[in-house]
């Protein structure tokens, strides 16, 4: 036990009470007698729990002279170690895991001919504020830089990209099928699968104004959900059209300029009581006929209803119908179902409407998105068609955990070069150089136990173990074990370079 371990367990604070000398010199800050400081292990528990955030009840008014000294204690007190709340690490087993589902996102991509991109994290405040009630603008992280300018950490990524597409005008042929995976940042409510921050897979096609557009972009969620081994029976896609809606607006002559708020609250059928529901729409400026013709039509689960509602040569209801018989030459028609309720909560959406959920329950939407042929022109620029969706790596992770299809990702590595003399540290580096040159990850070990060796060839699971020694060096051999069958054998240099 170190000394100071000693007496962290005899007294459990040691205060002293420090009076200046009188040989301190007048330029050095004088302390308060009545002021005491305890001192604590570094490495002590009540160390590594310090809080770095100071709350209300503890707060100190800011560092004078004379609490120099205290404030040089304080200092070397351990941070915080979790991050931020509502933020993430990723050790190495998590990070496998991310970038087993980011290459799952990006060979759906690939199968369907997407191009990636990327934006920056940090973007102009000015792209991410809207009207219309959006919760969304109501979670920024935003804030002013160094230069005085507005900028927030983006809470989506669909502006971004419509900035670069105006950005690239004629310079790119559409339509353009590009696809990012990218950080988003939204201060909100932590719930099971949602956090402050997430990575999204957004997939956009710009430039084409058919179905058939959010057709492919349904097939690559479909396409994904099977490489993930999840079924139709676990997941469903509800799909509507914000041109429901609208149709139903026009019938009870509630003004254009309402739409978009009136999305806003609609959007949250199913999340909050019909009653709140009803109090928003009237609060907002809808009559109580209007409001009822809305919740009536928002209810309907069937297309044929719907059909019998607003005719069959309403567009919202030719436009549905066409996907659906996409969905079937497709080949995913059990996957989707019409519910007239989804809408989603951004205001930019213009048509189609789709997300997908799991059909237990348990867990929020797990991707979303749509139609958005009217984004264009609330950036300054001329209207291109448009639509995409957003996926999200939580509530996906959420549910393959639930399902138990989470892969077993394990370390390997090809492999470990042990070095069992030290004077042969230039012909074992050429090995390694030599052996990583031909593509395999290598390992290179020294001044452990053999024992060690072996433990952490298991822990990687290692396909080779190769011994650097005097005895077969000089032979111009090593020695070489495959960990797998425990064979072992000598070889020369040349011959480990193709795997055994």
């Amino acid at each position: 036990m170190s000394i100071a371990s000693s007496i962290e367990h005899i007294i459990p604070r040691l205060y002293l009470s420090l009076k200046p000398p009188a040989s301190l010199p007048r330029a050095l800050p004088l302390l308060r007698p009545h002021r005491r400081l305890f001192f604590r292990p570094l490495s002590s528990p009540i160390a590594a729990s310090v809080d770095s955030t100071a709350t209300k009840d503890n707060a100190r008014p800011p560092s004078t002279d004379n609490d120099t000294l205290v404030s040089v204690a304080s200092e070397r007190s351990l941070v915080d170690v979790n991050p931020p709340r509502g933020t993430r690490d990723f050790p190495p087993e998590d990070m496998r895991l991310r970038n087993w589902l980011f290459n799952n996102f990006r060979e759906v991509s690939r199968l369907l001919s997407f191009e990636e991109v990327d934006f920056p994290v940090l973007e102009s405040e000015a792209l991410f504020i809207r009207k219309g009630g959006e919760e969304i603008t109501q979670q920024l992280y935003n804030f002013e830089d160094k230069g005085g300018r507005r900028v927030v950490l983006r809470p989506e990524i669909t502006p971004s990209l419509a900035r670069l597409v105006i950005k690239q005008g004629k310079s790119v042929s559409l339509p353009l099928k590009w696809f990012t995976i990218g950080q988003c940042w939204r201060y909100e409510r932590m719930t099971r699968g949602r956090r402050r921050e997430h990575y999204q897979w957004n997939m956009d096609i710009i430039g084409l104004s058919k179905v058939r557009a959010e057709a492919e972009l349904i097939h690559a969620i479909v396409l994904l959900f099977g490489r993930l081994g999840i079924t139709s029976s676990d997941v469903g896609i509800r799909i509507s059209s914000r041109k429901v809606l609208q149709a139903v607006l026009q019938l009870h002559s509630i003004p254009e300029h309402l739409f978009a708020e009136v999305c806003v609250i609609v959007d949250k059928m199913g999340k909050v009581s019909r009653d709140v529901i009803e109090n928003e729409l009237m609060t907002a400026g809808v009559s109580i006929e209007a409001v009822k013709g809305i919740i009536e039509v928002l209810s309907l689960k069937s297309l044929s209803k719907l059909e019998e509602v607003l005719g069959s040569e309403d567009e919202a209801v030719t436009d549905l119908k066409s996907l659906f018989l996409l969905a079937e030459h497709y080949g995913y028609i059990q996957w989707i179902n019409f519910d007239a309720s989804v809408v989603r909560g951004l205001a930019y959406y213009t048509g189609i409407v789709f997300e997908a959920f799991d059909r237990e329950g348990k867990l929020r939407a797990i991707c979303g998105g749509g139609r958005y042929d009217r984004l264009f022109s609330t950036f300054g620029s001329d209207d291109i068609p448009a639509c995409g969706f957003g996926f999200g790596d939580a509530v996906i992770l959420e549910l393959l955990k639930e399902k138990g299809l989470l892969p077993d990702l394990i370390r390997q590595v090809d492999d470990i070069v042990f070095l069992l003399d030290e004077e042969l540290e230039g012909p074992a580096l050429k090995i390694v150089s030599s052996l990583r040159q031909t593509g395999r990850s290598v390992d290179l070990i020294q001044d452990k136990r053999l024992k060690w060796v072996f433990k952490h060839a298991e822990r990687v699971n290692a396909e080779r173990l190769i011994l650097v020694g005097n005895s077969e060096w000089q032979r111009g051999m090593v020695r070489v074990k495959i960990l797998a069958t425990r064979d072992e054998f000598e070889v020369k240099m040349d011959e480990l370079t193709a795997p055994s």
